[in-house]
């Protein structure tokens, strides 16, 4: 990559020591194989912990009411970040978010577990499909006890 067309801040922030940083995260399992496991722009900071978002939102897909979900971080007090879930119900599917919590506490460890809940119609998308993450308005939570 030369560097993105018009854009010369961004391609210095990107293109650093001869080095194309992605912002991808990963991790090696015990056999040395490399695992993406999310964005670095999209991580969680709660209380300290690294919470990536999509082992979060892998682990909900599995809830059977969820046709869609995102997780992100929003601003909280206590711990800097709080874990959110923005989720979109199978046609017919209920869930509270105190269902979803206590789902979510026998398959996450405890950080992990999006303390915040939101259900929407749909979730913001680009055109090629892809969840705009930064679309979602962190608004859905201002009224969320904490």
């Amino acid at each position: 990559m030369k560097g993105y067309w018009n854009r010369p801040a961004e391609t210095a922030e990107t293109l650093r020591g001869g080095w194309l940083h992605t912002g991808d995260l990963g991790v090696k399992d015990d056999e040395g194989d490399l695992r993406i496991v999310g964005r670095k722009k999209d991580m969680v900071i709660r209380g300290g912990y690294n919470v990536y978002p999509r082992e979060v939102e892998d682990v909900l897909h599995e809830h059977p009411a969820i046709a869609e979900v995102a997780v992100i971080g929003v601003a909280d007090p206590r711990y800097g970040e709080e874990v959110a879930a923005v989720v979109v119900l199978r046609p017919g599917a209920e869930l509270t978010s105190d269902g979803l919590r206590a789902w979510a506490k026998e398959r996450l460890s405890a950080y992990k577990v999006p303390h915040l809940v939101a259900v929407v119609d749909e979730l913001p998308k680009g055109s090629t499909g892809k969840i705009l993450k930064r679309a979602i308005d962190r608004g859905l939570f201002a009224d969320a006890p904490r």
